[in-house]
């Protein structure tokens, strides 16, 4: 049994090897279409870019999609800008749907769906404020916004509505006059669940804040962080900190990060001699668009009696070899199977004649 099982486990091997030395055909998809940055997921305004990996010629080859709304088209007509083999989107929730490639001839690559949410937009972009400064948090969603409200969940544990006891409706924009109750988290909801990004919001009622961004940075990007304090002067000397530990001192009060990485993600804090800020977490999505090698080892797309079949048909050398492996197999397999009914017909004689 062991042996005819290390058998079969040759045969696939062997078939798997040859397969992915490429003697066999092609056995992927003419195309694959990838995904930069590598989700499924984004909110509104950011980009996209969309890439037909094809095997040989290109040429021909379009990035397709069928929206939510039913409505079929390729790139670089109403939507999407072609760069080389690359499409490149800058994102709304009508984009929604999903994406292929698909060559002059119908062939296509694999399909992705792509979801893109309404977005929370913050002003000032700041996510530390002192007491009584006032917000602007906005909805933007593409078309109709109607059904769509500011939500929030404060530190204390209450959940509630732009609107209620706290915010004041104006269009899509929720405008807040600040006190220490208002930290939390905010968000946009519509009225059949979707939701947007989140952002906290700390309101501070000490002498030191940090102005740093309350929404994503894009890696690259310059971003400068202040140390800020409340009726003086902020250009005085502040010691900055992340994630706990020391950075630097700046005697100009502000630190600025030339082009971040997701290295520079995590909690940012200051202090001086007027304070220490609370902490705020700096989020670093992304570039987007950028080269992707094509893949390697192509991605196989049938069953495993067909790609026999194929590697079988395509191949008499492999063919024979694999005859041969099954039958030296097969030829130890009975020697073995006969070698174990000698030793039995013998024990069994044996304890026939004792008695």
């Amino acid at each position: 049994m062991k042996l005819t099982l290390l058998c079969w486990q040759l045969l696939l091997l062997s078939t798997l090897v040859y397969c992915s030395l490429g003697q066999g055909g092609d056995f992927s998809l003419p195309a694959s279409l990838i995904v930069s940055p590598d989700r499924s997921q984004f909110f509104e305004y950011e980009s996209v870019s969309l890439s037909c990996e094809v095997q040989g010629n290109s040429a021909g080859w379009r990035v397709v999609r069928n929206t939510l709304r039913g409505y079929l088209s390729e790139c670089n007509t109403d939507w999407g800008k072609q760069q080389g083999s690359s499409c490149i989107v800058y994102l709304i929730p009508s984009d929604s749907g999903v994406y292929w490639c698909e060559s002059g001839s119908g062939e296509h690559s694999n399909a992705v769906k792509i979801t893109v949410h309404a977005f929370l937009s913050v002003s000032p972009d700041r996510s530390q404020f002192f007491k009584y400064e006032s917000v602007s948090l906005s909805c933007e969603v593409q078309g109709n916004s109607a059904g769509w409200i500011l939500k929030r969940y404060t530190v204390s544990g209450e959940r509630s509505d732009c609107g209620g006891n706290w915010g004041k409706q104006q269009g899509s924009s929720c405008n807040v006059s600040l006190t220490p109750s208002h930290s939390g988290k905010y968000w946009c909801e519509s009225g059949s669940g979707e939701h947007s990004n989140a952002v906290n919001i700390t309101v501070h009622a000490g002498a030191v804040i940090l102005e740093s961004p309350a929404l994503p940075v894009t890696e690259g990007d310059s971003v400068t962080l202040r140390c800020r304090h409340q009726g003086t002067p902020s250009d005085l000397t502040a010691v900055f900190y992340k994630d706990g530990s020391l950075i630097r001192a700046e005697s100009s009060g502000e630190m600025t990060i030339p082009a971040v990485s997701k290295s520079d993600e995590g909690f940012y804090k200051c202090s001086s001699s007027k304070g220490e800020s609370p902490e705020s977490w700096m989020t670093v999505t992304d570039a987007g668009p950028s080269p992707i090698p094509s893949p390697s080892v192509p991605v196989l797309s049938m069953s495993l009696p067909r790609l026999l079949c194929s590697l079988l048909v395509g191949s008499p050398y492999l063919l024979v070899t694999i005859i041969l492996l099954v039958k030296g197999c097969r030829s130890r397999t009975q020697g073995e199977n006969l070698s174990l009914y000698r030793i039995v017909s013998f024990q069994q004689n044996t304890c026939c004649k004792s008695e």
